[in-house]
């Protein structure tokens, strides 16, 4: 299928092979910065050292073992003004998926030109069904995510006439559109949903997914999960080799240096 990823043979996010059910990272930008969930939104990734991490050294290392990423464009979402520039580059480098709050058609256009493989429509953000319509007839290279508040569709446009997130799967199949995201809002993912709309086709798990419900994919069907970064940056600091310790008489004379410098 155009599009989709090639799968994981294991649950460890870096691992390929040629069976069983993907994992594909998740990167937040905002402002060209990358983010990581927290319990009050989104907070600025650092490094150990308290610096940001980079996003194209994040996604250099992300392709070395990832042949696709998610992409969330938080200023696209939040403001309805995508980093398309981002995009662009860093499609360069790795097959991409974007989530940028897509509202219409020509949004979602906007998305494709960046080369994005695919873009991402949500029942949160699409004006209903006739812009799904319409940008199916403007490109296929779409998923559709579902984005739920327990069991229920997350508020979104009434033109959707439905909080069953399983009826609405069947909507969006019925247009034509084959890979579906079930994003989790607040709770952990009802397998139960996802089975059900998996059955109907490939469906992927984000939102609460960590790498730790690798092993309920299977059993419920789905094609793969998307997780965010947070535990893998732990594990890259945890390689990262520590900066050595300077006596102070040397720290101080690296800071007037340093002072000496922005002088």
């Amino acid at each position: 299928m155009t599009g989709a990823p090639r799968p994981l043979a294991s649950s460890r996010p870096t691992a390929r092979g040629a069976t069983g059910p993907s994992l594909v990272p998740c990167l937040l930008l905002k402002g060209g910065q990358v983010l990581l969930p927290g319990e009050e939104g989104p907070t600025l990734a650092r490094t150990a050292a308290g610096t940001p991490f980079d996003p194209f050294d994040v996604v250099d290392r992300l392709a070395e073992s990832s042949p696709l990423l998610y992409v969330v464009d938080l200023d696209g979402i939040e403001r309805g003004d995508p980093q398309l520039d981002y995009l662009q580059e860093i499609s360069r480098d790795v097959s991409i998926w974007v989530d940028a709050g897509v509202r219409s058609a020509e949004q979602a256009i906007d998305a494709l030109v960046t080369g994005a493989r695919r873009v991402v429509l949500s029942s949160a953000h699409l004006n209903g069904p006739r812009e799904l319509r319409r940008t199916w007839r403007l490109s296929t290279e779409v998923v559709f995510e579902l984005e739920l508040a327990g069991a229920k569709l997350a508020p979104a446009h009434e033109g959707w006439g439905t909080e069953d997130p399983v009826a609405l799967a069947a909507t969006v199949r019925d247009v034509g559109v084959d890979h579906l995201v079930v994003s989790p809002r607040g709770s952990d993912p009802d397998w139960a949903t996802v089975r059900a709309i998996a059955a109907g086709g490939p469906t992927w798990v984000d939102g609460t997914f960590s790498t730790g419900d690798a092993g309920r994919l299977t059993e419920v069907g789905a094609s793969g999960g998307i997780y965010h970064l947070n535990d893998l940056f732990a594990r890259w600091e945890e390689k990262t080799p520590p900066t050595p310790d300077l006596p102070r008489a040397a720290r101080d004379d690296e800071n007037q240096n340093q002072l000496t410098h922005d002088e």
